[in-house]
Protein backbone atom coordinates (compact mmCIF):
# COMPACT_ATOMS: atom_id res chain seq x y z
CA UNK A 1 0.00 0.00 0.00
CA UNK A 2 1.36 3.90 -0.62
CA UNK A 3 2.21 5.44 2.76
CA UNK A 4 2.59 9.18 2.55
CA UNK A 5 6.07 10.29 4.29
CA UNK A 6 6.03 13.21 6.59
CA UNK A 7 5.28 16.47 4.52
CA UNK A 8 8.88 18.06 5.35
CA UNK A 9 11.31 14.87 4.80
CA UNK A 10 9.88 14.69 1.38
CA UNK A 11 12.24 15.87 -1.67
CA UNK A 12 10.02 14.06 -5.08
CA UNK A 13 6.56 13.30 -4.63
CA UNK A 14 4.45 11.61 -7.64
CA UNK A 15 0.87 10.94 -7.67
CA UNK A 16 -1.37 9.32 -10.09
CA UNK A 17 1.84 10.10 -13.27
CA UNK A 18 0.75 8.81 -16.47
CA UNK A 19 2.33 9.52 -20.21
CA UNK A 20 0.39 8.72 -23.30
CA UNK A 21 2.83 8.83 -26.77
CA UNK A 22 -0.49 8.65 -28.84
CA UNK A 23 -1.91 5.26 -28.69
CA UNK A 24 0.91 3.84 -26.19
CA UNK A 25 0.60 4.24 -22.78
CA UNK A 26 4.32 4.85 -21.48
CA UNK A 27 3.45 5.28 -17.67
CA UNK A 28 0.03 4.19 -16.49
CA UNK A 29 -0.39 5.39 -13.06
CA UNK A 30 2.63 6.50 -10.91
CA UNK A 31 2.60 6.88 -6.76
CA UNK A 32 6.05 7.60 -5.60
CA UNK A 33 7.52 9.66 -2.40
CA UNK A 34 11.33 9.54 -2.49
CA UNK A 35 12.61 11.08 0.70
CA UNK A 36 15.30 13.58 1.26
CA UNK A 37 18.87 12.61 0.95
CA UNK A 38 17.59 8.98 -0.61
CA UNK A 39 19.66 7.07 -2.57
CA UNK A 40 16.79 5.83 -4.84
CA UNK A 41 16.73 3.61 -7.70
CA UNK A 42 14.41 3.03 -10.68
CA UNK A 43 14.96 -0.39 -12.02
CA UNK A 44 13.27 -2.21 -14.97
CA UNK A 45 13.94 -3.34 -18.41
CA UNK A 46 13.50 -0.90 -21.75
CA UNK A 47 10.46 0.08 -22.42
CA UNK A 48 8.94 -0.35 -18.79
CA UNK A 49 8.32 3.13 -17.87
CA UNK A 50 11.50 4.08 -15.88
CA UNK A 51 12.88 6.78 -18.11
CA UNK A 52 10.24 8.74 -18.91
CA UNK A 53 9.33 9.17 -15.41
CA UNK A 54 12.60 10.58 -14.73
CA UNK A 55 12.11 12.92 -17.97
CA UNK A 56 8.61 14.28 -16.30
CA UNK A 57 10.13 14.95 -13.09
CA UNK A 58 13.17 16.86 -14.72
CA UNK A 59 10.51 18.65 -16.66
CA UNK A 60 11.84 17.36 -20.11
CA UNK A 61 8.16 16.00 -20.94
CA UNK A 62 4.83 16.81 -19.72
CA UNK A 63 2.60 14.04 -18.07
CA UNK A 64 -0.75 13.47 -19.57
CA UNK A 65 -2.09 13.07 -15.89
CA UNK A 66 -0.74 13.33 -12.33
CA UNK A 67 1.34 15.43 -10.54
CA UNK A 68 4.93 15.94 -9.71
CA UNK A 69 5.72 17.98 -6.91
CA UNK A 70 9.84 18.91 -5.52
CA UNK A 71 9.99 19.15 -1.73
CA UNK A 72 6.27 19.94 -1.71
CA UNK A 73 5.88 22.15 -4.50
CA UNK A 74 3.97 20.93 -7.52
CA UNK A 75 6.05 21.36 -10.37
CA UNK A 76 4.11 19.58 -12.77
CA UNK A 77 4.18 22.89 -15.80
CA UNK A 78 7.11 24.10 -14.71
CA UNK A 79 9.82 24.59 -17.63
CA UNK A 80 13.13 22.59 -16.60
CA UNK A 81 15.25 25.43 -15.79
CA UNK A 82 12.21 26.63 -12.84
CA UNK A 83 12.85 23.21 -10.78
CA UNK A 84 15.77 22.49 -8.30
CA UNK A 85 16.91 19.46 -10.28
CA UNK A 86 19.71 18.67 -12.22
CA UNK A 87 20.55 15.54 -14.77
CA UNK A 88 23.32 13.33 -15.71
CA UNK A 89 23.20 11.29 -19.03
CA UNK A 90 25.04 8.37 -20.19
CA UNK A 91 26.93 10.31 -22.68
CA UNK A 92 27.87 12.59 -19.90
CA UNK A 93 27.05 15.62 -22.80
CA UNK A 94 30.59 17.45 -21.74
CA UNK A 95 31.50 20.31 -24.09
CA UNK A 96 34.50 19.01 -25.74
CA UNK A 97 36.25 22.73 -26.79
CA UNK A 98 36.16 24.04 -22.58
CA UNK A 99 38.36 22.65 -20.11
CA UNK A 100 37.31 19.94 -17.14
CA UNK A 101 37.21 23.67 -14.63
CA UNK A 102 35.09 25.51 -17.69
CA UNK A 103 32.46 22.72 -18.11
CA UNK A 104 32.12 22.60 -14.35
CA UNK A 105 31.62 26.20 -14.64
CA UNK A 106 29.12 26.49 -17.40
CA UNK A 107 26.07 26.30 -15.49
CA UNK A 108 26.78 29.36 -12.87
CA UNK A 109 27.68 31.27 -15.65
CA UNK A 110 24.33 30.97 -17.43
CA UNK A 111 22.99 32.02 -13.71
CA UNK A 112 25.09 34.86 -14.03
CA UNK A 113 27.21 34.16 -10.54
CA UNK A 114 30.02 35.91 -9.78
CA UNK A 115 33.67 34.50 -11.26
CA UNK A 116 35.27 34.94 -7.75
CA UNK A 117 32.48 32.24 -6.71
CA UNK A 118 32.04 30.86 -9.50
CA UNK A 119 35.59 29.59 -9.24
CA UNK A 120 35.27 28.24 -5.58
CA UNK A 121 32.29 26.15 -5.96
CA UNK A 122 33.52 24.80 -9.06
CA UNK A 123 36.81 23.87 -7.43
CA UNK A 124 35.12 22.39 -4.42
CA UNK A 125 32.87 20.43 -6.79
CA UNK A 126 35.91 18.53 -8.53
CA UNK A 127 37.28 17.86 -4.67
CA UNK A 128 33.92 16.20 -3.80
CA UNK A 129 34.33 13.96 -7.16
CA UNK A 130 38.59 13.51 -6.67
CA UNK A 131 39.37 15.68 -9.53
CA UNK A 132 41.54 17.90 -8.40
CA UNK A 133 44.54 19.18 -10.55
CA UNK A 134 42.29 17.99 -13.55
CA UNK A 135 41.02 21.53 -13.97
CA UNK A 136 42.84 22.63 -17.09
CA UNK A 137 42.31 19.26 -19.25
CA UNK A 138 39.86 18.59 -21.73
CA UNK A 139 37.49 15.79 -22.28
CA UNK A 140 39.23 14.33 -24.98
CA UNK A 141 42.40 13.41 -22.22
CA UNK A 142 40.01 12.30 -19.41
CA UNK A 143 39.39 8.46 -19.05
CA UNK A 144 35.19 6.91 -19.27
CA UNK A 145 35.72 7.22 -15.20
CA UNK A 146 36.86 10.87 -15.04
CA UNK A 147 34.14 12.13 -17.71
CA UNK A 148 31.56 10.66 -15.60
CA UNK A 149 32.83 12.75 -12.57
CA UNK A 150 33.13 15.55 -14.27
CA UNK A 151 29.61 15.32 -15.43
CA UNK A 152 28.44 15.14 -11.95
CA UNK A 153 30.43 18.04 -11.00
CA UNK A 154 28.89 20.09 -12.98
CA UNK A 155 25.66 18.61 -12.01
CA UNK A 156 26.44 19.13 -8.13
CA UNK A 157 28.07 22.31 -8.35
CA UNK A 158 24.54 24.04 -8.99
CA UNK A 159 23.71 22.29 -5.48
CA UNK A 160 20.34 20.71 -6.73
CA UNK A 161 17.66 19.60 -4.30
CA UNK A 162 17.78 16.61 -6.65
CA UNK A 163 20.26 15.26 -9.02
CA UNK A 164 18.95 12.45 -11.94
CA UNK A 165 21.10 10.30 -12.94
CA UNK A 166 19.81 8.48 -16.33
CA UNK A 167 22.43 4.91 -17.06
CA UNK A 168 24.81 7.11 -15.97
CA UNK A 169 27.20 3.74 -15.71
CA UNK A 170 25.72 2.51 -19.17
CA UNK A 171 29.07 3.35 -21.62
CA UNK A 172 31.64 2.29 -19.07
CA UNK A 173 33.11 -1.18 -19.49
CA UNK A 174 32.58 -3.61 -16.12
CA UNK A 175 35.81 -3.24 -14.34
CA UNK A 176 34.97 0.58 -14.45
CA UNK A 177 31.32 0.31 -13.91
CA UNK A 178 31.94 -1.33 -10.17
CA UNK A 179 34.29 0.88 -9.19
CA UNK A 180 32.24 4.14 -10.42
CA UNK A 181 29.40 2.82 -8.31
CA UNK A 182 31.32 2.51 -5.19
CA UNK A 183 32.47 5.80 -5.49
CA UNK A 184 29.12 7.57 -6.85
CA UNK A 185 27.62 6.31 -3.56
CA UNK A 186 30.61 7.63 -1.49
CA UNK A 187 30.14 10.71 -3.68
CA UNK A 188 26.52 10.85 -2.48
CA UNK A 189 26.93 10.02 1.05
CA UNK A 190 28.92 13.70 1.35
CA UNK A 191 27.03 15.63 -0.75
CA UNK A 192 23.32 14.80 1.33
CA UNK A 193 21.52 14.99 -1.45
CA UNK A 194 18.97 12.78 -3.19
CA UNK A 195 20.49 10.95 -6.21
CA UNK A 196 17.22 9.22 -8.04
CA UNK A 197 19.36 6.63 -10.63
CA UNK A 198 17.67 4.94 -13.55
CA UNK A 199 19.13 1.72 -14.61
CA UNK A 200 18.08 -1.58 -16.28
CA UNK A 201 20.85 -3.14 -13.92
CA UNK A 202 19.32 -5.12 -11.14
CA UNK A 203 23.50 -5.62 -9.68
CA UNK A 204 23.82 -1.79 -9.70
CA UNK A 205 20.33 -1.05 -8.28
CA UNK A 206 20.88 -3.53 -5.52
CA UNK A 207 24.23 -2.60 -5.06
CA UNK A 208 23.87 1.47 -4.82
CA UNK A 209 20.05 2.44 -3.78
CA UNK A 210 19.12 3.23 -0.30
CA UNK A 211 15.33 2.10 -1.75
CA UNK A 212 14.21 0.48 -5.27
CA UNK A 213 10.96 0.98 -7.59
CA UNK A 214 10.62 -2.01 -9.94
CA UNK A 215 8.77 -1.10 -13.29
CA UNK A 216 7.37 -2.98 -15.66
CA UNK A 217 4.46 -2.01 -18.02
CA UNK A 218 4.38 1.64 -17.44
CA UNK A 219 3.81 0.72 -13.45
CA UNK A 220 5.57 0.22 -10.39
CA UNK A 221 5.73 -3.07 -8.99
CA UNK A 222 6.78 -3.13 -5.92
CA UNK A 223 8.63 -0.10 -3.60
CA UNK A 224 11.27 -1.60 -1.15
CA UNK A 225 15.08 -1.70 0.03
CA UNK A 226 17.30 -3.88 -2.06
CA UNK A 227 16.54 -6.79 0.59
CA UNK A 228 12.89 -6.30 0.46
CA UNK A 229 12.58 -6.47 -2.90
CA UNK A 230 15.48 -9.78 -3.32
CA UNK A 231 14.49 -11.77 -0.60
CA UNK A 232 10.84 -11.13 -0.58
CA UNK A 233 9.64 -9.94 -4.26
CA UNK A 234 5.95 -9.36 -4.33
CA UNK A 235 4.97 -10.59 -7.78
CA UNK A 236 6.67 -13.62 -10.09
CA UNK A 237 7.95 -10.28 -12.62
CA UNK A 238 9.46 -9.46 -9.40
CA UNK A 239 11.37 -12.66 -8.45
CA UNK A 240 12.01 -13.18 -12.71
CA UNK A 241 14.08 -9.56 -12.78
CA UNK A 242 15.63 -8.88 -9.81
CA UNK A 243 18.06 -12.22 -9.53
CA UNK A 244 17.46 -15.75 -11.29
CA UNK A 245 13.70 -16.65 -10.98
CA UNK A 246 13.13 -20.17 -9.16
CA UNK A 247 9.52 -20.52 -9.19
CA UNK A 248 7.70 -23.80 -8.12
CA UNK A 249 3.86 -24.14 -8.46
CA UNK A 250 1.28 -26.05 -9.60
CA UNK A 251 1.88 -30.22 -9.70
CA UNK A 252 5.38 -29.53 -8.18
CA UNK A 253 4.16 -26.85 -5.38
CA UNK A 254 1.53 -29.89 -3.88
CA UNK A 255 4.21 -32.60 -4.16
CA UNK A 256 7.43 -30.93 -3.15
CA UNK A 257 6.02 -28.45 -1.00
CA UNK A 258 2.42 -30.21 0.04
CA UNK A 259 0.45 -26.45 -0.63
CA UNK A 260 -0.91 -24.45 -3.65
CA UNK A 261 -0.02 -22.26 -5.15
CA UNK A 262 3.59 -19.95 -6.36
CA UNK A 263 6.73 -20.00 -4.37
CA UNK A 264 9.96 -19.18 -5.22
CA UNK A 265 13.56 -19.73 -3.53
CA UNK A 266 16.67 -18.05 -4.57
CA UNK A 267 19.40 -19.98 -6.53
CA UNK A 268 21.98 -19.60 -3.59
CA UNK A 269 19.72 -20.94 -1.49
CA UNK A 270 19.53 -24.26 -2.40
CA UNK A 271 21.79 -27.36 -1.25
CA UNK A 272 23.02 -29.84 -3.88
CA UNK A 273 22.72 -32.93 -2.82
CA UNK A 274 24.79 -35.74 -4.89
CA UNK A 275 23.69 -38.80 -2.64
CA UNK A 276 20.11 -39.21 -3.32
CA UNK A 277 19.79 -41.84 -0.02
CA UNK A 278 21.10 -38.95 2.31
CA UNK A 279 18.73 -37.52 5.04
CA UNK A 280 17.62 -33.92 4.67
CA UNK A 281 16.89 -31.48 7.92
CA UNK A 282 13.71 -31.77 9.57
CA UNK A 283 12.96 -27.80 8.45
CA UNK A 284 14.11 -28.28 5.11
CA UNK A 285 12.25 -29.53 1.99
CA UNK A 286 13.72 -31.16 -0.69
CA UNK A 287 13.25 -32.64 -4.59
CA UNK A 288 14.94 -35.11 -6.67
CA UNK A 289 15.64 -34.15 -10.18
CA UNK A 290 18.34 -34.36 -13.29
CA UNK A 291 20.80 -31.96 -13.82
CA UNK A 292 19.95 -30.62 -17.56
CA UNK A 293 22.88 -27.42 -17.61
CA UNK A 294 25.98 -26.91 -15.69
CA UNK A 295 27.52 -23.25 -16.27
CA UNK A 296 30.96 -22.60 -14.30
CA UNK A 297 31.67 -18.97 -14.23
CA UNK A 298 34.54 -19.32 -11.95
CA UNK A 299 34.14 -17.74 -8.80
CA UNK A 300 30.52 -20.37 -8.79
CA UNK A 301 28.73 -22.70 -10.99
CA UNK A 302 25.71 -22.57 -12.01
CA UNK A 303 23.22 -25.74 -11.99
CA UNK A 304 19.95 -26.18 -14.27
CA UNK A 305 17.97 -29.25 -12.71
CA UNK A 306 14.71 -30.45 -14.07
CA UNK A 307 12.39 -31.91 -11.25
CA UNK A 308 10.90 -35.05 -11.07
CA UNK A 309 8.11 -33.39 -10.17
CA UNK A 310 7.43 -30.63 -13.15
CA UNK A 311 9.09 -27.44 -13.51
CA UNK A 312 13.03 -26.24 -13.95
CA UNK A 313 15.28 -25.01 -10.46
CA UNK A 314 18.46 -23.16 -10.68
CA UNK A 315 21.03 -23.69 -8.28
CA UNK A 316 24.03 -21.17 -7.86
CA UNK A 317 26.95 -22.94 -6.10
CA UNK A 318 29.92 -21.11 -5.19
CA UNK A 319 33.44 -23.39 -6.27
CA UNK A 320 35.45 -23.44 -2.88
CA UNK A 321 37.18 -26.34 -3.81
CA UNK A 322 36.13 -27.55 -7.02
CA UNK A 323 37.14 -26.70 -10.93
CA UNK A 324 35.51 -26.58 -14.01
CA UNK A 325 36.74 -30.35 -14.42
CA UNK A 326 34.86 -31.37 -10.89
CA UNK A 327 31.56 -30.20 -11.84
CA UNK A 328 30.94 -30.55 -15.76
CA UNK A 329 30.73 -33.98 -15.13
CA UNK A 330 27.76 -33.39 -13.47
CA UNK A 331 25.48 -32.89 -16.23
CA UNK A 332 22.69 -35.57 -16.92
CA UNK A 333 23.35 -36.57 -13.10
CA UNK A 334 20.60 -37.77 -10.63
CA UNK A 335 20.85 -35.02 -7.60
CA UNK A 336 18.54 -33.86 -4.83
CA UNK A 337 18.05 -30.07 -4.18
CA UNK A 338 17.44 -29.39 -0.26
CA UNK A 339 16.53 -25.88 0.98
CA UNK A 340 15.30 -24.28 4.47
CA UNK A 341 11.72 -23.92 4.62
CA UNK A 342 12.65 -20.26 5.91
CA UNK A 343 13.84 -19.46 2.12
CA UNK A 344 11.01 -20.15 0.46
CA UNK A 345 8.18 -17.79 0.10
CA UNK A 346 5.29 -17.52 -1.25
CA UNK A 347 4.12 -14.96 -4.72
CA UNK A 348 0.85 -13.28 -5.51
CA UNK A 349 0.02 -14.73 -8.41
Amino acid sequence: MFQLMPENNVAVRLRGLRKNFGAVEAVAGVDLEIADGEFFAMLGPSGSGKTTVLRMIAGFESPTAGTVELGGRDVTRLAPFERDVNTVFQDYALFPHMTVLNNVEYGLRVKKVARAERRERALEALRSVRLSGFENRRPAQLSGGQRQRVALARALVNRPRVLLLDEPLGALDLKLREEMQVELKEIQRQAGITFLFVTHDQEEALTMSDRVAVFNGGLVEQVGTPAEVYERPATPFVAGFVGTSNLISGEAARTVLGKEGTFSVRPEKLRLVLDLSAPVGDEEHSATGTVAEVVYAGAATRFVVDLDAGGRLIVLQQNLEVSSMDVTGLRGGRVRLAWNRRHEFAIAS
